[in-house]
């Protein structure tokens, strides 16, 4: 059954750079797990304002991130000493746990290949025995990510099992992830697994039950198998899983205890988190 629609709020980074900001959302925090979710892009900038743009080292702790590029390229450092550069069809999943830095950087004409630089970043909470885990990076190729294909339909599995079909990523809790395309007047279904599940229109037009999607909705499910309707060529972001209970988010530290979140604020403040070995002559400063 669908719960509620919510629409994307665009946000400005600045020097260029302008989101949707999809989750979290006043009247709906989390969906399974997934804390956090942004869509970036697609955007072009010349080659002046390439450096501007750059995300310099900054921290995080209580969560994994995860990078999925539609379009361009990004290069990733960390504290741990990896340098990972993402193309389209691959993923980045990086655990926080304890605490780890990184930054991302953008390289002119790479990054905004292929129409520009379009980009889907998650957040994803970890459950409360790994919170404190060893911070730790994985990048996924395109061959550990099954490729769906039927007649008008094409999904990526970026995480967990979808349409029967399982990623080798590693996740930390019951979770799924997909990146879906189709084409007009193609139907896909959820599979109804988990009790939290989302569907978001990153471009096109999908319909469920005679209300119609656009893109940058979501659309918020319970535990069941709905099925929706490409009303026009569609691109999708499908994700969900099992909640994992609430969490307090500031910046960009996610936790059950508001206490450690105070903590990490301190540590950054203090310079005690580490750097990336490539790139610790900036970063950016804790908020306010």
């Amino acid at each position: 059954m669908l719960l509620m629609t919510i629409a994307a709020r665009d946000a400005d980074l600045g020097h260029g750079l302008r989101v949707r900001r999809v989750l979290p959302y006043a009247k709906r925090r989390m969906v399974g797990p997934f804390v956090f979710f942004d869509h970036a892009g697609p955007v072009t900038l010349p080659p002046d304002a390439v450096r501007g743009a750059d995300v310099r080292p900054h921290p995080h702790i209580g969560l994994s991130t995860v990078s999925y590029l539609l379009s361009g390229e990004i290069m990733h450092r960390d504290s741990l000493g990896v340098v990972q550069r993402i193309r389209p069809g691959e993923v980045n999943w990086m655990t926080a746990g304890r605490g780890i830095s990184h930054s991302e950087r953008f390289e002119h004409p790479a990054s905004f290949a292929g129409g520009g630089l379009e980009l889907m970043q998650f957040w994803v909470a970890l459950p409360e025995a790994d919170e404190q885990c060893e911070p730790a990076f994985t990048h996924y190729g395109a061959e550990a990510l099954p490729l769906i294909e039927s007649p008008g339909l094409r999904c990526r599995v970026l995480a967990g099992e979808v349409m029967g079909q399982r990623s080798a990523v590693r996740t930390s809790s019951p979770l799924f992830c997909a990146h879906l395309e189709l084409h007009a007047g193609v139907g896909f279904t959820l599979d109804g697994v988990y009790p939290e599940q989302a569907v978001y229109v990153a471009r096109g037009a999908v319909s469920h039950q005679g209300q119609t999607a656009t893109s940058g909705q979501l659309l918020v499910f319970d535990q069941s198998a709905d099925t929706l309707l490409a009303e026009q060529d569609s691109v999708l972001m499908v994700f969900g899983g099992e909640p994992v209970g609430p969490r307090h988010i500031f910046w960009n530290f996610v936790s059950s205890r508001p206490e450690r979140i105070e903590q990490a604020k301190a540590d950054w403040r203090a310079g005690r988190f580490a750097l990336p070995p490539d790139d610790h002559d900036e970063w950016i400063p804790l908020p306010g």
